[in-house]
């Protein structure tokens, strides 16, 4: 019995490559689009948008000034940068498996890097909140000046989604050491 070519899974290495090579492309759109639209933003942004980007809420913002409006956005682009860097990595690492370098120490490198500045990423957003949250009441009446912190269940699934990518990459690095011992052996 003969199959026909038609019906003949797919290479599953040129599935990789093809979405790898997507991939790539859409970690470098996120790249150029996340900081101009943290720009934009900031231009647009009524004091109720304002207020969220220090978790306060809608009326804790009395009066908004140009310069509380920039230092937040100051404030806001560390932990963009972060995941920009995080988003860098993960761009090499679909760049490297788009070229079939799957299972190799730079693609298992660029892992870990992904990992790492996306958990950094999820812990500077609480810290910049909090932080923006005293910039844009600074200019509030004494006593109506407020710090907000919090933490929700997203940056909880950040972090533990950098986790598993970062032990994943360990996971990867590990198989590969085995590989190379058995190759020697052989």
């Amino acid at each position: 019995m003969s199959v026909d070519a038609t019906f003949r899974p797919q290479d599953p290495l040129q599935r990789i490559r093809r979405l790898s090579h997507w991939l790539a492309w859409v970690c470098m759109a996120l790249i150029v689009l996340l900081p101009l639209a943290l720009f934009i933003f900031l231009l647009t942004a009524n004091v109720l948008e304002m207020a969220k980007l220090g978790g306060l809420s809608g009326d804790a913002i009395q009066q908004l000034q140009g310069w509380q409006r920039w230092v937040a956005g100051g404030v806001a682009s560390v932990p963009l940068a972060m995941l920009l860097m995080g988003l860098w990595q993960a761009r090499c690492c679909f760049d490297l498996f788009a070229h079939g370098n799957v299972f190799t120490g730079r693609a298992t490198h660029r892992l870990r890097r992904f990992a790492a500045w996306t958990g950094a990423a999820t812990l500077a957003g609480p810290l910049a909140a909090m932080v923006n949250s005293v910039v844009l009441t600074l200019q509030n009446t004494p006593g109506t000046r407020r710090m907000a912190i919090g933490l929700g269940s997203d940056q909880l699934f950040m972090l533990l989604f950098a986790a598993l990518v970062y032990l994943m990459a360990d996971v990867i690095a590990q198989g590969q050491t085995l590989a190379e011992e058995n190759e020697r052996f052989v």
